[in-house]
């Protein structure tokens, strides 16, 4: 099957070696230290409303500078609360919900019939249209032959019918199709066709056409120029919800110069936004992000919870610096076992660390063990 995205490998390191330092920071051998205010004392508070029936605080005042009396269930005095219902908090009925609107558009039995899962009878109401020149269905036959939907998978086949859709202006087959045309497979290798079906597939709005294009640009004017004219594209996938349009998004606005600063500013929600998508190396960065104070306030707690989360997810990377958080009680606390798990997990994926080497070597062989049985059983988990 083809790849979602055509230059996804490259955006982590292509895209990025011509903006971002390629070190990533080495965090300092001593925890950083918290403020002592944080560290076991009582934060401050203004004046606490009591809920129903709840004695007010000792010295508490109302605002005419009586004392407080106890809040009760019909505000006379006579019992506790028996608390109130959800519609009683809202303070009247919900509303009535809108008139559903009838659809009168034109209703699709082949697309019904695909999202159902009936495939075959999803080709035979598509095909007879395809082979009238309808682009839609002649989309949907070629999605059905690639896949192997019900069908014996012909993606030779399924490349004729997306050129066809693609000629006749279906902006999903344009996107199919100029991937097909940029890999050479199953058509004949053409990369200026490529390129320009999918610019006019961006241009109609096809998101991962929009990345696509993108990166393409990146790739043919490599510097600050390419990532300028791709930003654009970017964006648009980005609002679309493509994590990868994200992640570059947050790579750009950081670290191009000539940013506007408005954009600058959100260099973070949208690396934020691919994080939460699964995009580990976004979750990677986001957790150096916090932890660091890169483009917003430091947050260690939350810094950690990320750089767990893509460790879980199997990014190496992030395994070995788990490993130093939980080595220098960074936004954890310290924890030799954890820290050695993650340790060996990287290692055995061959990223060397001769830091983490000297730390694995001074623990207690029953740690060491410990360590490893962890490591085991995440890898067979």
């Amino acid at each position: 099957m083809l790849s979602r995205f055509l230059l996804r490998s490259s955006l982590a390191v292509t895209l990025l070696a011509a903006i971002v330092p390629a070190a990533l920071p080495s965090w300092a051998a001593q925890p950083t230290p918290q403020d002592p205010a944080e560290e076991g004392s009582v934060p401050k508070r203004g004046r606490i409303t009591p809920f129903n029936g709840a004695a007010p605080l000792e010295g508490a005042k109302e605002p005419n500078g009586n004392p407080a009396k106890p809040e009760t269930g019909d505000g006379k005095g006579k019992g506790p609360s028996k608390g109130v219902n959800v519609i009683d908090r809202m303070g009247a009925d919900l509303p009535a919900l809108p008139e559903e609107k009838p659809f009168t558009g034109k209703i699709d039995e082949a697309y019904g019939a695909f999202q159902r899962g009936y495939y075959l009878t999803a080709m035979d109401l598509a095909l007879p249209r395809a082979q009238l020149g309808d682009p839609a269905a002649q989309t949907l036959v070629a999605s059905i032959l690639e896949q192997g939907l019900g069908v014996a998978r012909d993606p030779k086949e399924a490349a004729f019918w997306y050129g066809q859709a693609a000629g006749n202006g279906d902006p999903a087959a344009m996107f199919k199709y100029a991937l097909m045309l940029m890999e050479g497979r199953y058509v004949e290798r053409d990369r200026k066709g490529s390129e320009a079906l999918m610019k006019k597939a961006a241009d109609l709005g096809n998101a991962s056409a929009q990345f696509n294009y993108g990166q393409t640009l990146v790739a043919d004017m490599p510097g600050p120029r390419g990532l300028k004219a791709a930003m654009p594209y970017y964006e648009k996938s980005a609002e679309h919800g493509i994590a990868d349009a994200q992640y570059a998004l947050s790579q750009i606005y950081l670290n191009v110069d000539g940013i506007d600063e408005t954009k600058r500013a959100r260099a973070r929600e949208w690396l934020m936004r691919a994080a939460r998508a699964g995009y580990d190396t976004a979750q990677l960065d986001i957790a150096i992000w916090l932890i660091e104070g890169i483009a917003g306030d430091r947050n260690l707690e939350e810094g950690f919870a990320w750089m767990k989360r893509a460790a879980e997810g199997g990014n190496v990377v992030a395994q070995n610096r788990l490993s130093h958080l939980y080595v220098n009680a960074i936004g954890t606390r310290p924890d030799p076992v954890e820290a050695a798990k993650w340790y060996v997990l990287s290692r055995r994926a061959g990223l060397k660390d001769d830091t983490l080497e000297d730390f694995y070597l001074g623990i207690t062989e029953e740690q060491q063990k410990s360590a490893l049985a962890a490591a085991n059983r995440f890898r067979s988990s």
